[in-house]
C-alpha cells in the first residue's frame, strides 16, 4: 500500500469516527488494533477490556478489537492512532523511542528487571505514570501498562553462551537499544515488521530473534527455529493507549467506567500473561521441534556481564536520571556484577 494510499484511507476513517462520541441514538465505537493473535496475553486481555467496558457502560461503549495486524502493521498503528483512525492500542513500549519518547526505551534494557516483581514497581509506580504523561503531547494518552513476559533468545544453533550469537543475524523491533543489545553480543541487528518474521526465519533472511514464549509459540516461530535458551533477558510489555482528543471528548462519567475496566482488564493481562508463557514454554517443550536449554546461574551471569555495558551506552539517549530512578525502585546494583 502507498503511503498517499495510507494516509487518505486512515483519514478517511478518522473522518468517519469523529461524530461517534456525540451520537446520542448509537453506542460510542472504540476500534482497539494490534499485531498478535487473538490468543496471546494482549489479544486475550483486549478482549477482557472491550467485555468489561462494554458491562460497566451498560453498552454506551462498543469496543471493537482487531488482532493480528488485520487493521494495520507496527509501523503504520502509531500513525493510525495520532490521526484519530484507530483509537486505541497497545503497542510494545520499544515503539515509544521512534515516536520520540526515548525514555520508554529503559524497558529495553538488557536485565534492568530480575523479576515481575521489581519490573511493577515501575510499571505500577510513580515512574510509570511520569512516563505514560510524557506521551500527552504526541496527542496520546497513556491508560495503562500490560505485561507480555520475558524474552529469551531462539537461533538455529545452540545457545549456551554470549559468544554464540556472534555473527548472527537478529530479528528486533525498532530500537536503539536492542541495536546495541545485539552488537554487544557481537551479533548482527535486523529490524523486521512482526508480521514478516515467521517468513524471516523459514527463509534465513534471519537467524533467530527474542521473544516471550506467548509470541514464540503463537506465531510458531518455534517450527522454525532449532534452539531456544532461557535467558530472560530482556522484558517486553505494552503501554494501552488512546487517541487524547479522542479520550478527553467523552463523556465524563464514561471515561470513568473506562479506566475502571482497564484496571481491570489490566489486573487480568498480567495475570495471563505470566500463566500463558508459562504454559506455552511447556508447549514448545512437547513439540520436540526446539531444544529448550536453561542458562546455569554461570552461563547466565556471562549474559549479565556482556550486555551490562549497554546501560551504559544508552544511558545519555534514555536520560541518566531516570536510569538511577529505575535502579534506586528495583535495587539493581551494576557494581555487583
Amino acid at each position: 500500500m502507498k503511503v498517499s494510499n495510507l494516509l487518505f484511507g486512515m483519514l478517511a476513517c478518522a473522518l468517519s469516527a469523529m461524530p461517534l462520541a456525540a451520537l446520542a441514538e448509537g453506542p460510542i465505537v472504540i476500534k482497539f488494533s494490534h499485531v498478535v493473535a487473538n490468543d496471546t496475553p494482549k489479544g486475550l486481555s483486549a478482549e477482557f477490556f472491550a467485555k468489561r467496558a462494554s458491562e460497566l457502560t451498560k453498552g454506551k461503549v462498543k469496543v471493537e478489537v482487531y488482532g493480528n495486524s488485520t487493521l494495520y502493521k507496527d509501523k503504520e498503528e502509531l500513525e493510525a492512532l495520532q490521526l484519530g483512525a484507530v483509537q486505541m492500542l497497545a503497542p510494545s513500549l520499544a515503539k515509544f523511542g521512534p515516536l520520540g519518547v526515548k525514555e520508554f526505551e529503559v524497558f529495553d534494557l538488557p536485565y534492568i528487571f530480575d523479576n515481575y516483581a521489581d519490573l511493577h514497581k515501575v510499571t505500577q509506580g510513580a515512574i510509570g505514570k511520569g512516563l505514560l504523561a510524557k506521551l500527552e503531547p504526541k496527542g496520546v494518552t497513556g491508560l495503562a501498562f500490560w505485561d507480555n513476559g520475558f524474552k529469551s533468545f531462539s537461533a538455529n544453533t545452540p545457545i549456551l553462551m554470549p559468544e554464540d550469537l556472534k555473527g548472527k543475524k537478529m530479528r528486533i523491533q525498532s530500537s536503539k537499544v536492542l541495536e546495541a543489545q545485539m552488537r554487544a553480543l557481537k551479533a548482527i541487528p535486523q529490524v523486521m515488521a512482526f508480521s514478516e518474521v515467521y517468513q524471516a526465519l523459514q527463509t534465513g533472511v534471519v537467524d533467530g530473534t527474542e521473544n516471550p514464549m506467548s509470541n514464540l509459540f503463537t506465531q510458531k516461530f518455534f517450527e522454525v527455529q532449532k534452539h531456544l535458551a532461557i535467558t530472560d533477558h530482556g522484558y517486553l510489555g505494552y503501554a494501552v493507549i488512546v487517541n487524547k482528543k479522542f479520550w478527553d471528548g467523552l463523556p465524563a462519567d464514561v471515561r470513568a467506567q473506562l479506566e475502571t475496566a482497564m484496571k481491570d482488564a489490566t489486573e487480568y493481562a498480567n495475570k495471563v500473561a505470566k500463566e500463558q508463557n508459562d504454559k506455552d514454554l511447556e508447549a514448545v517443550k512437547k513439540s520436540g521441534k526446539t531444544a529448550v536449554h536453561v542458562p546455569t546461574p554461570e552461563q547466565r551471569k556471562a549474559f549479565k556481564k556482556a550486555l551490562l555495558p549497554v546501560h551504559e551506552e544508552m544511558a545519555s539517549r534514555i536520560g541518566k536520571d531516570l536510569l538511577q530512578s529505575v535502579y534506586k525502585e528495583t535495587g539493581f546494583d551494576p557494581s555487583k556484577l
